[in-house]
């Protein structure tokens, strides 16, 4: 029979395991606080993998602190972790730090400081974690402007700190295709006659994501406008001339058409004596 201390330790490692597959299957992001300074960036709900050192078991004493405060502290091969961390697990073997479920509130400067066996300080490494949405579905809105010059603006849906960059027909836009702006803003302004296969690039330190259309230089609307106008005018005066042409067939038909004679016989005479 297992007694209840053994059942709650299968029952820790059982969950340990189950992280560390939920761990594996999903999309992590890798941080090496060995290198002191380094600069990392998780995807918002991914999982993040700190990797603090290569064994818990060389070090006598460590503390894990995010923006100043402790979050982890391990003296003797007994671990502390704060009572009010969620999500958080640590794996002393080769000395990971685990948060699931990444949230912005996790982006911030971690610190690692190790100490030896009377309590000096051996290390000190910091780590700046950087939390981003992805990007995605870029999409392509363009407008033709009154002198015949094409704004093209790239908006993505989602994502956060997108960086872009242009291209037409597969080469960088040029100063001679660009009237304003720059191959690395999401809003340009192309010169006239420009066409071909447009590509807007939308990318940050975790994903990218673009949006291809094929443009076509902007016509003269006002000519088409002048154009479409006379041939309202022609047609209204036709139908005007048609409508009066009608109107006096009717006319004529009526004045001309024959008088009947009247008949006697369809009056009723009456006469009227006088009183003698």
């Amino acid at each position: 029979m297992v007694s209840g201390s053994w059942f709650e330790l299968l029952k820790a490692a059982a969950g340990l395991l189950l992280v560390l597959l939920e761990v594996s299957l999903s999309k992590e992001t890798h941080c090496d606080v060995r290198q002191d300074g380094a600069q990392c960036y998780g995807r918002l709900g991914s999982t993040v993998v700190f990797h603090l050192m290569d064994s818990s078991s060389d070090i006598h004493k460590f503390e894990w602190r995010y923006e100043g405060s402790t979050i982890l502290r391990e003296r003797k091969n007994m671990f502390f972790p704060h009572p009010h961390l969620k999500n958080y697990i640590f794996i002393p073997s080769n000395g990971s730090f685990i948060i699931k479920n990444l949230s912005r509130t996790d982006g911030g400067e971690y610190t690692l400081e190790t100490f030896d066996a009377d309590g000096r300080k051996m290390g000190q490494h910091a780590l700046q974690l950087y939390v981003q949405a992805p990007i995605a579905s870029v999409q392509l809105i363009l407008e033709c402007s009154s002198q015949l010059e094409l704004r093209v603006s790239c908006l993505p849906m989602e994502g956060d700190s997108p960086q872009y960059s242009w291209s037409l027909e597969g080469n960088q836009l040029t100063d001679s295709e660009l009237l304003s702006g720059d191959s690395e803003s999401n809003i340009i302004l192309l010169r006239k006659n420009i066409s071909g296969r447009l590509l807007c690039s939308v990318r940050n330190n975790i994903s990218s994501a673009s949006k291809e259309q094929i443009i076509s230089a902007c016509e003269d609307t006002a000519v088409l406008r002048c154009a479409l106008m006379f041939v309202a005018a022609i047609l209204l005066c036709a139908g005007i001339g048609l409508y009066f042409t009608r109107k006096e067939k009717k006319y004529r038909k009526e004045f001309n058409k024959p008088h009947e004679k009247e008949n006697p016989d369809d009056f009723e005479v009456t006469e009227h004596l006088a009183d003698d």
